[in-house]
Formats: structure tokens, sequence, C-alpha cells
């Protein structure tokens, strides 16, 4: 019974991790990793920011997003409906 229950445990732990997909792997990675972004934010329609983050976006509930800007070295706070493309990370 101890086998049976051993082998059921080591096929699930198998299932789980060769169940990863090319997505789930980014978005780890851009989750917990500190990889730059490029982004671009509109408004109604018209484009009202468009830049790259040095490491991690950060997110709040509300919609804004945080990072520092490449171009400039500062912190940086966003609203509005924005495109965050993360670049591969380092292998």
């Amino acid at each position: 019974m101890k086998s049976f229950i051993l082998a059921a445990l080591a096929l699930t732990l198998v299932a789980a991790t060769g169940a990863c997909t090319d997505s789930k792997r980014a978005r780890n990675a851009a989750t917990w990793g500190d990889t730059p972004a490029d982004i671009t934010c509109w408004s109604y329609g018209t484009e009202t920011f468009k830049g790259r983050s040095t490491g991690k976006v950060e997110y709040n509930d509300g919609g804004r997003i945080a990072f520092v800007d490449a171009a400039n070295n500062r912190y940086t706070t966003l609203d509005g409906e924005c495109r965050v493309v993360y670049h591969q990370p380092p292998k």
C-alpha cells in the first residue's frame, strides 16, 4: 500500500512539473524575476507613454503600474490601459 501511494505521488509530481507551459514559465519569470519590460499606455485611443523599465513592473489592485523608467532612472507610476512586454530573462 505504501509503495502504491509513493508511486501515485511520484506520478502526480511528474505530471505537475511536465505540465508547465511556455506561458506559465514566462509568467513566473516576470512575476518573480527582475526582468525589464517595454511599456506602452493609451488613454482614449491616444498613446500617452512609450518607454522601458529598468526592471520589474509592479501592479496594484486599481490598475496602476509602477516601475523605474530606463530613460531617466526615475520611479514612475502610470494609470490607464497599458501593454507590458517583458524581455527574455537571462539564461
